[in-house]
């Protein structure tokens, strides 16, 4: 994967020489080099009269014949492209645009998308099957055109000018230029003491700042801006027996680890021994030995002590190390395990608060962060199951009766306790209900229903789409965030569009066919896996259990406690958190999602006070 960044501007002229497009030159330079991490392998510039693009490239395909800012000219029409991701069609684009007449330099996916826009226009977004972002400007048309994928696997920012347009990969790179500034408004901060770690879709939390939605396009001219879909979830009956429904789903989760094991440099994939992970390397283990001869290596990670200080609960019911080294056997792979230290979780924070720009997932972020730089160490690219439980309803919170019976996202959890930590006059300017609300209905509002289905489907239609659209994003950000820190790739198959296009219109019934929680997912895997890893129960990301990691979590809180001037507590109220560490019994349960518990609240919290102090923040109530 790679990072972009651009600037549009009508009042500029990036061709003069001057001093002052020296400093936006070097301003452009710096969008690029903050992003370093997500392109560690080449850089490149480009800039005509009103627009510089930059580049920072992670080679994957094609190293010779990939770089980027990318030109090419076709019948007098230049256009100029930044784009970061893979296409998992590129052969049959290629072959179609081949019949058309163009020719290749090349065998990058990055040509191909050049040239499918030079072919189709803005159209050509809807031809493709992949993870990205990216950007083309048109020369003669003086227009920019960005678009995102369809589940929003790649990041993508923007910050609108009076006449212009800055857009980049992460947040961090918008914010060294001087016209945007760190300053956050009461609606940021609800997203950040409210739903954080997760965001409303397009919420950038900073003034100013939009994150492009997933599946969406913008384009920007002289004449204005324009956002809009180009993709959208659309339900339609299921027509397929249960019987042919098992044999789609296999087809399509096959066809698409197929396409995405394509790569010129190793690849490898993320093994838990849980059933999603198992599922991509029983397909992707023969599929790399039959094209390449290659035995496949996979991955898992472990904490120290975890075989000391576990304790099972129903979200967690057993560790993974032994299921994921019985599963390699199974399926002949190279595995790797990778242990972490817990010291290391409260040591690299900052890591993991740099990596994502904004407090996110405390150790959980972090360790998927060092867990991605061992990796790295060997590999460029790695292949995940991410996903799979919004898609074939693995979560706990499918299950509980009602769940859309509240007044805000079933993932948020202990939200009186939550709130009762806001300071008495955010808690008053913000108002938490209303916000929560309010969010929590125009997300149901938006998901696509049939009229005439029963109650229950309709509502699980709402909640399909709730995790699609609120839940998943926070995970994918995660996933690339701390993943692209490292210069490591990680594909994610159940992401395919046409595989979430097929699961959204199964019927609850059969997601659960057998009565078997994604019983339709355990069904399509018979014969590819072992039976009891077919019909093991969902496990969570691996977390550690150590006693010294929430020892040191809550001292990281009485620190900061001891600190009265901390901008935190312009924010949080002090005497309720300091009664909350004195106690922590009290909220020994979920707060967000099942892994985020009392010790990941208290580094969320320190998180967020660092965020406010190292990224300067201001503000704007």
């Amino acid at each position: 994967m790679c990072g972009i960044a651009g600037w549009i501007d009508w009042d500029l002229d990036f061709t003069s020489e001057n001093t002052e497009n020296l400093k936006r030159k070097k301003t452009m330079a710096r969008m690029a080099a903050v992003q370093a991490h997500r392109g560690p392998d080449a850089e490149g510039e480009w800039s005509s009269q009103h627009a510089y693009l930059v580049h920072r490239r992670l080679i994957v395909i094609d190293p010779a014949g990939g770089a980027q800012p990318m030109v090419k000219t076709v019948q007098g029409r230049s256009c100029t492209l930044v784009y970061n991701g893979e296409l998992y069609n590129t052969e049959e684009l290629r072959a179609s645009l081949k019949a058309r007449g163009y020719g290749f330099d090349g065998h990058s996916d990055t040509e191909v998308l050049l040239t499918a826009y030079l072919e189709w226009g803005p159209a050509a977004v809807a031809r493709l099957n992949g993870i990205f972002a990216f950007a083309v400007w048109d020369e003669a048309r003086q227009e920019l055109f960005l678009a995102r994928d369809r589940m929003g696997v790649k990041p993508l920012f923007y910050f609108v000018l009076n006449k212009g347009l800055l857009f980049a990969s992460e947040l961090k790179a918008l914010l060294v230029h001087p016209l945007v500034q760190p300053a956050v408004k009461p609606d940021g901060l609800a997203e950040l003491l409210l739903l954080g770690p997760g965001r409303t879709p397009g919420h950038g939390i900073f003034a100013g700042v939009h994150e492009l939605k997933p599946g969406y396009t913008l384009t920007c001219n002289r004449d204005g801006l324009k956002v809009e879909p180009y993709w959208q979830l659309r339900p339609a009956p299921h027509r397929d027996d249960p019987e042919t429904t098992v044999r789609e789903v296999r087809a399509l989760l096959g066809d698409t680890v197929r396409r995405q094991l394509v790569s010129d440099v190793p690849i490898c994939t993320l093994l838990s021994g849980g059933l999603d992970s198992s599922a991509i390397t029983a397909l992707a283990a023969p599929e790399l030995l039959k094209t390449k001869g290659q035995v496949l290596h996979t991955y898992s990670v472990d904490f120290t002590g975890n075989d000391r200080f576990f304790r099972r609960n129903s979200f967690q019911p057993d560790l993974d190390a032994h299921w994921a080294g019985y599963v390699s056997r199974y399926l002949k792979t190279r595995h790797h395990y990778v242990t972490i230290d817990p010291a290391a979780l409260i040591d690299g924070i900052d890591q993991a608060l740099f990596a994502r720009d904004l407090p996110g997932m405390a150790d959980i972020d972090l360790s998927l962060l060092l867990f991605c730089r061992e990796i790295k160490k060997d590999f460029t690219v790695a292949v995940s199951g991410e996903c799979a439980d919004e898609i074939f309803a693995g979560y706990p919170w499918y299950y509980e009766e009602n769940p859309l019976a509240g007044e805000s996202f079933p993932w948020l959890r202990n939200l009186e306790t939550k709130i009762a930590l806001l300071a008495p006059e955010i808690k008053a300017q913000l108002q938490p209900e209303i916000y929560l609300r309010a969010r929590s209905r125009e997300a149901i509002a938006e998901a696509p229903l049939l009229p005439d289905e029963p109650p229950v489907e309709q509502r699980m239609r709402q909640m399909f789409y709730l995790n699609l659209t609120r839940w998943m994003p926070t995970l994918l950000d995660r996933k690339d965030r701390m993943s692209m820190y490292t210069g490591l790739e990680i594909r994610v198959p159940f992401c395919d569009h046409r595989l979430v296009e097929y699961a959204y219109n199964i019927p609850w019934a059969l997601k659960n066919y057998n009565g078997q929680r994604k019983g339709i997912l355990r069904a399509a895997l018979k014969g590819l896996l072992p039976e009891d890893v077919c019909n093991r129960p969902k496990n969570p990301y691996p977390k550690t259990f150590h006693p010294d990691f929430f020892k040191a979590g809550r001292q990281l809180i009485l620190d900061l406690l001891g600190q009265p001037g901390a901008p935190l507590f312009h924010l949080v109220d002090r005497p309720a958190l300091q009664k909350l560490a004195a106690h922590p019994e009290e909220m020994n349960k979920p707060w967000f999602g099942q892994l985020m518990r009392l010790p990941q609240l208290f580094i969320y919290l320190v998180q967020l006070n660092r965020w406010l102090e190292k990224y300067r923040v201001k503000l704007q109530l």
